[in-house]
């Protein structure tokens, strides 16, 4: 009797209320989606990305759905509910995952295979007319045990842009692997000695003249922004989407270029990788689009020398920064199992830049690549980047999810491209024991005809772009021409002697 007197106490309307309280902690609670995630489910900016992976070994996929029963991403076992109380706010719930229903193993017979890279591509541009099943987690992985030119198979995973952006996706990748990555190190600062021998007073302007610097190209920056978003369109090229363009399939296709000949131009040049990459696709372009205005010619090897651009085109590229600190050498190099575990980020951390490309043809092939840096940098020293980002929450909050998405609709709609470049491993990665040949990124589903996405991986810099083949119906010849301008600007580099 006196143990069940006591166990009258301990079930007090105070104690009860304790133990709920310690019961909804342990729950699941649901995770709003964050202002930029949600503009990925809007009506015409419904964004996936693809993933292509090369593996250097034939695909074991019992291996691989084990290691896919609990994926480090956390996103990978959530689902998007919406929750009716809050208006349809969008959420992620914990779920528990099938992961037969998230790999796709296609039946492939290699014989009546002409091409495989070409099968590969067909495979892509067909995943890009199935839309995403919203019932069960945004992902899905496709293993293509075919060889290609350089890769024993692929692996195409396929994940809608709200779970993450191209670095949520990188990390997740180097948490699927099995050996360390090797990132490149962190730019090393000025020597603080070196500073110091500089005066109070010149530091002083220095630092009032950035700053100066900084505030009027934001300045100009969010004006440009501003009168895009209003009325400012790039002019018609042939390259440039009609209307709801984000409605087609899109093809992704793939190149490879040494990274050490983008290195050579880049060291000669004072520059950094980016600077190099945007000006052999400026000059890629330029080619390109000269080819493409010339088609009325009878004869179309001399079109394509001579200068058949329109003056003063206006092409720009929606230019997106990865706005997270990026990790360093000794976090991904450490040496015990704790330390070398690697986080997985989560969301779209991302700004982007309006970066105007100079279309023209010009004698001087490095010449685009200096036109490029001086827009860069000029963009460098100005927040555009970080303002594209969190003014997606501020109107939001004030105007509403359908007013920002028709606004982001319309900038996406004005402008031509979208670019974006990324920095992988220096040392070879495996994704779940495979280990891989390439590492290629893609974006589709929005309003564009034209993206290009560089991603560096060991000691090659792959390029992927993705095309409405309505517009670009000859994306081979594209990223021939990217490939020429990166040789004339090496060749250009070797015969003037400014190999450093």
């Amino acid at each position: 009797m006196m143990r069940m007197s006591k166990a009258h106490v301990d079930l007090s309307p105070i104690k009860i209320e304790q133990e709920m309280v310690k019961k909804v902690d342990k729950e699941e609670v649901d995770e709003p989606l964050s202002p930029k995630a949600r503009l990925f489910h809007a009506p015409g900016l419904n964004c996936c990305v693809v993933s292509m992976l090369g593996s250097r070994t034939k695909l074991n996929v019992d291996a691989i759905k084990v290691g896919l029963e609990h994926p480090p991403h956390p996103h990978f076992s959530t689902v998007l509910v919406m929750d009716d109380k809050r208006r349809g706010e969008m959420k992620w719930r914990k779920t528990k995952i099938d992961v037969d229903n998230h790999v796709i193993v296609p039946s492939i017979d290699p014989d009546n295979i002409k091409s495989p890279d070409k099968f590969v591509e067909d495979y892509v541009a067909n995943l890009t007319m199935t839309p995403m099943d919203l019932s069960k987690p945004l992902w899905e992985l496709h293993l293509l045990n075919l060889q290609t030119s350089d890769a024993e198979a692929v692996i195409i995973l396929r994940s809608h842009h709200s779970i993450g952006d191209g670095a949520s996706l990188m990390s997740y990748l180097f948490t699927s692997s099995h050996r360390k990555p090797s990132l490149p190190h962190k730019s090393s600062l000025k020597d603080k000695k070196e500073i110091e021998r500089v005066g109070f007073w010149r530091r002083f302007l220095d630092m009032a003249r950035l700053s100066l610097q900084m505030i009027w190209n934001t300045f100009v920056g969010v004006c440009l922004w501003l009168a895009t978003a209003l009325f400012l369109k790039d002019t018609e090229t042939p390259i440039k989407g009609g209307v709801r363009v984000e409605l087609n399939p899109k093809r992704f296709v793939r190149r490879t270029f040494t990274l050490d000949d983008i290195k050579l131009v880049k060291n000669a040049m004072n520059g950094t990788v980016n600077d190099v990459l945007l000006g052999i696709t400026e000059a890629g372009l330029s080619r390109y689009l000269n080819r493409r205005y010339g088609e009325d010619d009878k004869v179309t090897s001399a079109s394509a020398k001579k200068d058949n651009l329109p003056k003063d085109i206006l092409l720009r590229a929606t230019h997106y920064v990865n706005l997270r600190i990026p990790p360093t050498e000794s976090k991904a190099s450490a040496h015990t199992e704790d330390e070398k575990k690697i986080k997985v980020v989560t969301g779209t951390k991302v700004g982007y830049i309006l970066l105007p490309f100079s279309i023209a043809m010009r004698n001087d092939p490095l010449e685009y690549i200096h036109n490029v840096k001086s827009a860069v940098d000029r963009r460098k020293s100005s927040l555009e980047a970080s303002f594209s980002l969190y003014i997606t929450g501020i109107l939001l909050k004030y105007f509403g999810f359908k007013a920002i998405a028709a606004l982001y609709y319309r900038i996406l709609s004005n402008t031509t491209m979208t670019y974006t470049n990324m920095v992988g491993s220096l040392e070879e990665v495996d994704y779940l024991g495979h280990p891989l040949t390439y590492i290629a990124f893609g974006t589709y589903g929005y309003p564009r005809t034209l993206s290009i996405h560089f991603i560096s991986y060991i000691k090659k810099m792959t390029m992927l772009i993705a095309v409405d083949e309505g517009a670009i119906p000859d994306p081979d010849q594209l990223c021939d021409d990217i490939g020429a301008a990166l040789q004339s600007a090496k060749d250009a580099v070797i015969q003037r002697g400014l190999v450093n």
